[in-house]
């Protein structure tokens, strides 16, 4: 049985809770991906903002006049719709890709099985920016230091009483001016917003970047411990590892798990099918969700459209503060309508249909 959630972010007024419908995955093989892919295509809601209009949340200073709400993505939980991302995992080893992680099925279903439970409220928040800055994310990494500068504010807004602390790890490639370099946790956001802006973009060169070094530097940082803390890494990238790198990639994943840090990436333009998989594996084992950036806001070059039957498109801003919020009340939530910019797919009552006769829960 399915319920449906209405939710308005100001009261926070939850009505009703979701659960997978089973069994269902819609995948039997590599190609079968075009029958239930969103494809891009669906209807346009009412929404607070068009897509591409800098509407902001904030004062956020910004970045040479840069206001935040101008990029617009999805989110997808993997957790959520479990046989559907076993039967795409499976659909993509089918390929026998270079660079795969060496999860196995069990290693899934034994994260899938941790994170079944309702979770509880949390009081205070840990968050790190991974953030990829070669070259090719020079556009979206201009706006995305003002969607997270503006980002705090907005979640004190929400959580006045939930001291936050915030860290950064920036993150290239062997031979550029740094592979990784980082910021520790500081409560002082002041010191966090300087350091994220002063950050440029450079180096790179090849598709394959460092991710798995900047993990492993994330896991490092100093987490607190306790159970009251919410503790989110969002990994902000347009690339892979290198295939030579996927031990230490899925180490810096588990090195994280292990924390109880839940990895929220966030697909940037450029991604491949092994990014895609990468991240949305991280995201899973972790317990947090995938983020994909979309071409509504017009910033960067052409985005990946996700291998996922349907969603909804909000602005970024409004997106991460939603997981933000799931992560600190413990209560799951869809976007309002009014946010919602446009839909991939068909989605109805939380769900989309596949065409095998199954559906998914879109949020």
């Amino acid at each position: 049985m399915r319920f449906r959630f209405v939710v308005t972010l100001g009261s926070l007024l939850v009505l009703g809770a979701c659960s997978s419908s089973g069994d269902d995955s819609g995948y039997a093989a590599v190609g079968a991906y075009s029958d239930d892919r969103a494809g891009g295509e669906g209807s346009v809601a009412g929404a607070d903002g068009s897509a591409g209009t800098s509407t902001g949340t904030g004062d956020s200073g910004g970045s040479g006049g840069v206001q935040a709400g101008t990029l617009t993505a999805g989110v997808w939980d993997d957790n959520r719709n479990f046989d559907f991302f076993l039967a795409y995992r499976s659909a993509i080893h089918e390929q026998q890709l270079p660079g795969l992680l060496p999860f196995t099925e069990a290693d899934h279903r034994a994260a899938n099985s941790a994170f079944a439970a309702p979770r509880g409220a949390r009081k205070t928040l840990d968050v790190s920016l991974v953030i990829d800055t070669t070259g090719s994310m020079g556009d979206e990494l201009t706006y995305l230091q003002t969607e997270f500068i503006a980002l705090s504010e907005s979640i004190f807004t929400m959580y006045p009483n939930a001291e936050q602390r915030w860290s950064l790890v920036l993150y290239r490639d062997t031979g550029d001016d740094y592979v990784v370099k980082s910021f520790d946790f500081r409560a002082e956001l002041d010191d966090f917003q300087e350091q994220l802006a002063a950050q440029a973009s450079g180096g790179g060169g090849d598709f394959p970047e460092a991710p798995d070094k900047a993990l492993l530097e994330a896991a490092g940082l100093a987490w607190r411990a306790d159970d009251d803390t919410a503790r989110l890494a969002f990994w902000v990238a347009d690339a892979p590892h290198h295939d030579s790198s996927a031990a230490d990639m899925a180490a810096g994943i588990r090195a994280l798990e292990d924390l109880g840090v839940h990895i929220y990436p966030v697909a940037s333009s450029g991604v491949d099918e092994l990014t895609e998989l990468t991240m949305r594996s991280a995201a899973q084992i972790t317990g947090g969700r995938y983020l994909f950036l979309t071409d509504d806001s017009g910033v960067g070059g052409q985005h990946k459209e996700p291998t996922i039957p349907c969603y909804y498109v909000t602005r970024l801003d409004r997106a991460i503060l939603r997981m933000v919020d799931i992560e600190l009340s413990g209560d799951y939530r869809e976007p309002e309508p009014s946010e919602i910019l446009r839909t991939g797919g068909d989605p109805e009552d939380g769900a989309c249909a596949l065409s095998s006769g199954g559906e998914v829960l879109v949020y």
